[in-house]
């Protein structure tokens, strides 16, 4: 009886698990790209959410298996110079898109784990508050973010 009450206990926990892990079925993801650099430079990923629920989403960060490290960053402009921060959440509204774009809110991605190269394609996971992730594709663009 009492490896019963164990099993069942395990199995709701496993329950709960998947479900905090299931993917924003209110996200959706366009263009994500990756704006490559030669001699492993960190890289910069751009992509556009779009929440389309009626709770706000947050998203807190991603991880790929191209990339050692990846964080949520933003440039900034201080006194002519252009800066990058950290940033560790950012918040999608109900019904608006969060755009990650080149001189504003980006993905930093650096130490690439295999050679990369325009026309390739990245998996990056994006994970959000409360557990949940999506995995996108990212296409890997020369400097100039034209498609190949």
């Amino acid at each position: 009886m009492a490896c019963k009450a164990v099993l069942l206990g395990l199995w709701i926990a496993a329950s709960a698990v998947a479900a905090a892990a299931a993917p924003p079925a209110t996200i959706t993801v366009n263009d994500a790209w990756i704006r490559w650099l030669p001699a492993n430079l960190p890289a910069g990923g751009y992509v556009t959410l779009t929440n389309t629920g009626t709770e706000a989403q947050v998203l807190t960060g991603a991880t790929s298996p191209d990339f050692a490290e990846v964080s949520l960053h933003r440039s900034v402009q201080r006194d002519g110079v252009s800066q990058m921060q950290p940033v560790l959440r950012l918040e999608i509204p109900p019904g608006h898109a969060l755009r990650l774009a080149a001189g504003g809110y980006h993905l930093m991605l650096e130490q690439p784990t295999r050679p990369l190269k325009p026309g390739d394609e990245v998996s990056i996971t994006l994970h959000f508050a409360g557990g949940a992730s999506t995995a996108a594709q990212f296409e890997v663009r020369p400097p100039s973010g034209d498609r190949q």
